[in-house]
């Protein structure tokens, strides 16, 4: 079956994209979870990105005593209240930090003691739509690569046009023909880095996605010498399935 739409009518219309991109990731461990080695285990993890909010005053009262102490100059060990104030701060600016969109699937090695492994990154409208976002979670695949964690792109996000497979590849100063003239604005890429000899050497494997196509199979590396088939198009059928998405 194709791929849809999700993000323009007519089914924008009918269903919300958030359902379908909750859904996917929990689609696609089941599928993992017959695929995986018994080592193996993989979880999602969703997070509509929000901004995180601390209740200060519910912890006024309980924090005046906090810094109280122990007055050497008091018989009997009586205690007096220690104040410190720091300095003023170096930089205060108006600022509002990315708040980042999570959908993903991550596996995890148990036999060494639970290491993250592979990540499987299904982007957002949020992911996309400014260069804040965009670098941040540019900078999230990157640093997981750098930990030798394979990722796994999955762009269907049909409202904005930027590659971030091609901003990644910007960030480590390097490029891939295959982007050239026009990034496509759909695609999926697996990515690794693996040493030869004294090199390290990052591994892309690159495809175009269009609605109205079958998703492709992509592999997802647990270890240099280890693989397993990532059948997006399975995951995602079955997400629609279960979300009656026609």
């Amino acid at each position: 079956m194709p791929l849809r739409d999700h993000f323009r009518p007519p089914l924008d219309d009918m269903r919300h994209w958030e359902g379908f991109h909750a859904t996917w990731p929990v689609m696609i461990v089941a599928l993992l979870r017959r695929k995986l080695p018994r080592r193996y285990f993989a979880g999602p993890r969703v997070h509509p990105g929000s901004s995180a909010e601390i209740d200060v005053a519910t912890f006024h009262d309980e924090g005046e005593d906090v810094l109280a102490v122990a007055d050497p100059n008091e018989n009997g060990g009586g205690i007096a209240t220690a104040v410190w104030a720091p300095p003023r701060p170096t930089l205060a600016v108006v600022t509002d930090l990315p708040a980042q969109d999570v959908y993903e699937v991550r596996v995890y090695d148990e036999k060494r003691h639970s290491r993250l492994v592979a990540a499987v990154e299904i982007v957002s409208p949020a992911n996309k739509d400014r260069p804040e976002h965009r670098r941040a979670f540019v900078s999230k695949c990157a640093g997981l690569l750098q930990e030798r964690v394979s990722v796994v792109i999955i762009d269907p996000v049909t409202t904005r046009t930027q590659n971030l497979y091609g901003e990644l590849l910007d960030l480590i100063g390097r490029s891939d023909p295959g982007l050239s003239p026009e990034p496509p604005p759909l695609y999926t890429v697996a990515c690794r880095m693996t040493k030869r000899e004294n090199e390290w050497l990052l591994e892309t494997w690159a495809q175009a996605l269009g609605i109205g196509r079958p998703l492709p199979t992509v592999p997802l590396w647990l270890a240099d010498d280890l693989v397993v088939p990532l059948e997006l198009e399975a995951s995602y059928e079955e997400s629609c399935s279960i979300l009656n998405i026609p």
